[in-house]
């Protein structure tokens, strides 16, 4: 009882975190520094970092969390581009973290970032009712590469010290 109650709050404050990290970035003036529809992408550590340390399910539970977030403060069309890009880069990751060890952080950042965009583009594709929308592909690429890279970066730097606070939550599987 006392374990499920652990991961439980563990799984809560995660989803906390990756919405207050969502909410932040909302805040960041696009123009100024990033195209229309690109962000940095910083709650998608906590995503990483719960495919990476706690297994597919809590990462996929903080995606679906997002993506809800962005539906109830910026309506469907940002919940289901949420979601698509999410569930995307969650089960691109989580496979990544699983199968491979070559690629590392960054590598895993940027992949991830670009499942995402990948994602958010078919769902516009669909919402527009054309590919027009591909044309925007290299632009996202571009941020999703600087995004990635952030982000990789940012969990690397952060994750021992994440391991380390998280220990009492975690159980070996």
């Amino acid at each position: 009882m006392k374990r499920r109650t652990y991961q439980i709050a563990l799984y809560g404050m995660l989803a906390a975190l990756a919405l207050t990290l969502s909410y932040l970035e909302s805040l960041l003036p696009t123009s100024a520094f990033l195209p229309p529809g690109a962000k940095p992408g910083f709650s998608n550590i906590v995503n990483m970092f719960a495919a990476s340390s706690l297994g597919f399910l809590p990462a996929i539970g903080v995606a679906v969390l997002k993506a809800c977030f962005a539906g109830v403060t910026r309506g469907v069309t940002a919940f289901f581009m949420s979601l698509c890009g999410g569930m995307l880069s969650t089960v691109g990751m989580y496979l990544l973290f699983r199968f491979t060890k070559r690629i590392g952080y960054v590598g895993i950042g940027v992949i991830s970032a670009v499942l995402h965009n990948a994602g958010q583009l078919l769902v516009a594709a669909v919402l527009v009712g054309n590919r027009s929308v591909l044309g925007y592909l290299p632009v996202l690429l571009l941020c999703a590469l600087v995004a990635g890279a952030l982000t990789g970066s940012v969990l690397k730097a952060v994750m021992p010290k994440l391991l380390e606070a998280t220990k009492q939550f975690r159980f070996t599987k």
